[in-house]
């Protein structure tokens, strides 16, 4: 019978299951909310071979006894499953509605049960991570329970994935994959609940200065007003998609944010691998990193701008400071959280302390230093603009200042518009260089390449 649902041991539960150990937190939560607890005594029976595939099962505690039937050309039929082992996956495959195995309590047990409709449902509406997740139900289907790829490639998304590319097995392409993401994404409501978001963003702008004229927004630039001016050919304010001016700041700040993150990224990524790895560097180095990562970099102008000849030089300095603490960070927490065994089994390996930093280290962290060189993008925009403000003479900073200075609000809406969105793309091409640099890291742990 059902017991009452523990969230606290639901959550462990489910994060201590392989294929759901990359899924965030905010999913994890939905996923427990479907969830229940049940308790077998030793020798009961779970569900017999041929039964409804309804649900997916986790092991809380106990063990299972897990029996194949003879027609799934299993090489292997009997299998005992522990805690934190997944059965009844035959409930997330496409075209399967009865069981393909027979399971018995081996002892007291306590299982975690699953929707698998919901469960399906869920990570349809998240492809990202669920195309993931799905994957890694394949490889486990395929290699934990030694049952033929036939029977893996039906679980959704792998197989689906596998057709968009009309390749087998570990082939599948990124380029494939992304496009089964795509399509997957756009069936899913977040790209409409996204522009639903726009639309409310938009409309509550219009009626606070336009038609409400709030106490607070009276100065404020309508929607009308600030696009009528971005795409007029003739601007008043003299700053439009039309004006070449519009496209010299956009280009002198992205090659400010060029030579900055690519600064940051060469100094700051070794550092932070060094300053995780040796404990001795370590407590020379970081404990003056610490004392200058939070001066704000608008403290550091006055410094900039005596150390440094010209304009160019300052900003360019101080939008690396920014960019340069959050990747170093990053990078040395990257290497912190990577477990320790795994120096310990290169090492037995016959593995030097040079090759266990080359072949585990580096590759060990590079996750955390993606997400750093994403949060360094970031941030290099933020101080870039106030480099820009104070002692730019170009750029969308500049646009920004000078559009208070000379009363051209639309001009400053514009030029917070564009660093937006120009925010954006330089943040999603830096996603997309670590998906396309760590593809053995969403071979190793999606499809279970080996």
């Amino acid at each position: 019978m059902p017991d009452p649902a523990n969230k606290s041991e639901i959550l462990s539960a489910l994060k201590s299951a392989m294929p759901f150990q990359m899924v965030p937190d905010n999913l994890m939560q939905e996923i427990a909310a479907i969830c229940t607890q049940e308790s077998y005594e030793a020798g009961e029976k779970i569900y017999d071979l041929g039964a409804l595939a309804d649900d997916v099962f986790i092991v809380s505690s106990g063990s299972v006894q897990h029996i194949l039937s003879a027609d799934t050309d299993a090489s292997k039929h009997e299998k005992i499953m522990r805690s934190g082992d997944v059965f009844g996956w035959a409930a997330v495959l496409e075209g399967q509605s009865v069981r393909l195995a027979a399971t018995t309590s081996i002892e007291p047990t306590q299982v975690l049960r699953i929707n698998g409709k919901k469960l399906v449902e869920l990570f349809e509406s998240d492809p990202a991570v669920g195309d993931v997740v799905m994957t890694r139900f394949a490889t486990m289907i395929n290699k934990e329970f030694y049952v033929p790829r036939s029977i893996a490639d039906q679980v959704p998304g792998f197989k689906q994935a596998l057709k968009a590319s009309n390749l087998q097995g570990s082939e599948v392409t990124t380029m494939a994959l992304t496009v089964y993401r795509i399509a997957t994404w756009l069936k899913s409501p977040r790209p409409y609940l996204m522009l639903i978001g726009f639309a409310v963003f938009l409309g509550f702008w219009m009626l606070s200065v336009e038609i409400w004229k709030l106490p607070r927004f009276v100065s404020m630039p309508g929607p009308t007003e600030v696009f009528t001016e971005w795409f007029s050919e003739d601007p008043y304010y003299g700053l439009s998609f039309y004006t070449p001016e519009y496209y010299k700041h956009i280009g002198i700040s992205l090659r400010r944010i060029g030579f900055a993150f690519l600064l940051a990224t060469a100094l700051g990524v070794p550092l932070g691998l060094f300053l995780g790895w040796s404990q001795k560097f370590r407590e020379y180095i970081f404990p003056l990193f610490e004392v200058f990562r939070p001066i704000p970099i608008l403290a550091w102008v006055p410094l900039a701008i005596i150390m440094f000849v010209g304009s160019e030089t300052p900003v360019i300095f101080l939008t690396f400071l920014a960019s340069f603490f959050a990747t170093t960070l990053n990078t040395m927490l990257g290497v912190e959280s990577i477990d320790e065994s795994y120096s310990r089994a290169a090492k037995c390996l016959g593995a030097s302390r040079w090759q266990t930093f080359i072949h585990v280290v580096i590759p060990g962290s590079m996750p955390y230093i993606f997400t750093g060189l994403q949060i360094s993008i970031g941030v290099a925009w933020f101080s870039l603009v106030a480099g820009e403000m104070v002692s730019g003479q170009f750029g969308l900073g500049y646009i920004i200042n000078t559009a208070y200075m000379m009363i051209e609000y639309p001009k400053i809406i514009i030029g917070m518009i564009t660093l937006g969105v120009i925010g954006y793309v330089t943040s999603a091409m830096v996603r997309m260089m670590g998906d396309y640099l760590m593809q053995w890291r969403v071979r190793e742990l999606a499809l279970g390449d080996n």
